[in-house]
């Protein structure tokens, strides 16, 4: 199996700056991509930003302030934002389309992390 686990969230003011790390660990062959989604309350989750082998994608409103990198020695995925706002609260996912080993050979996923409250406040 692959677990992905989060970490960073936390309460900041409007314009102070977080940064969250996602680590992904078991039978992994290859990571073809990680990123982060978010979820605030009464709203659909949507993408914020993902990085795979060919382009790295961001959400319109994140531009310019949110920045995603990746460790692959680590299974790692990152996402530095900076001059938070209010409307940036929500909780905090991870995402990862991974390869994974199995019994007859390989399969591939996409696996999720428990998510990570980020509250900002005005």
């Amino acid at each position: 199996q692959v677990e992905l686990v989060e970490s960073g969230g936390g309460l900041v003011e409007s314009g102070g700056s977080l940064r969250l790390s996602c680590t992904a660990s078991g039978n992994i062959v290859k990571i073809n991509g990680m990123g982060w989604y978010r979820q605030a309350p009464g709203k659909q989750r949507e993408l914020v930003a993902f990085s795979n082998t060919v382009s790295t994608e961001y959400k319109e409103s994140v531009k310019g302030r949110f920045t995603i990198s990746r460790d692959d020695a680590k299974n790692a995925v990152y996402l530095q934002m900076n001059d938070l706002k209010p409307e940036d609260t929500a909780v905090y996912y991870c995402n990862g389309l991974i390869l994974r080993a199995t019994t007859w050979g390989s399969a591939q996923g996409i696996y999720w992390g428990q998510g990570t409250q980020v509250t900002v406040s005005s």
